[in-house]
């Protein structure tokens, strides 16, 4: 075999590996892509934002976010699904804009608040006591104060992870509402494999929130 032979065999050597490489990578986050979209199908968040980074603006956020979850809670149902609580949350958001209103006049100030829900809002990975959630996007029940300039405070309403009365553990809470044993092992940890998912996951939507932004 002459040297152009050899080299062009070589070449073709390398152009196999690298399409190889970029079909299991399309795989893998294919594979990532719909285990974070199944998992946010069984989710809604709850993302409340500060009218500015004041000390006195960021202890009225945690007010209203007091309030508002005080006020969501009332709505729900005992064993009610996902949908069903996105229905009770769609058909209260004008409560729970007057919940959030009333804590910031009774605070002594004049800012607006409004509540909506809104699809695909993209959320980074957030980690709480004992679970977390990767970053991807969600269904979020967003309560905006004043500007919406302030650092954000973000939780989940749907399974009732955040919400004071619910004493049971995340893992326990999760199942209850719907989600499969392996999506919460995911966000709980469970094992040294899961969290390696959950970090993958992490990256790849990282990544593609990224090039969204390019």
């Amino acid at each position: 075999m002459n040297k152009q032979s050899c080299k062009s065999h070589t070449l073709r050597r390398w152009e196999l590996a690298l399409l190889l490489g970029v079909a299991l990578a399309a795989l893998l986050g294919a594979w990532l892509d719909k285990s974070q979209s199944d998992l946010a199908d069984q989710v809604i968040r709850l993302h409340v934002l500060a009218n500015s980074d004041s000390e006195a603006d960021q202890a009225l956020k945690l007010q209203v976010r007091d309030l508002v979850l005080e006020v969501a809670e009332s709505y729900f149902q005992p064993g009610a699904t996902r949908e069903e609580t996105e229905a009770i949350l769609r058909d209260h958001l004008d409560d729970l804009a007057a919940a959030g209103a009333e804590t910031v006049g009774a605070a002594g100030y004049d800012y607006p608040v409004t509540a909506s829900l809104e699809e695909n809002y993209w959320f980074p990975t957030k980690e709480y006591e004992d679970f977390a959630l990767p970053a991807g996007e969600y269904t979020a029940l967003r309560v905006v104060i004043g500007e919406g300039d302030g650092r954000n405070w973000w939780c989940v309403v749907f399974p009732p992870l955040c919400l004071g009365s619910v004493s049971e553990p995340a893992a326990q809470t999760a199942l209850q509402a719907g989600l499969s044993q392996d999506q919460v092992s995911l966000i709980t940890g469970e094992d040294e494999g899961y969290v390696v998912k959950f970090r993958a996951m992490e990256l790849w939507e990282d990544f593609q929130h990224w090039l969204s932004e390019e």
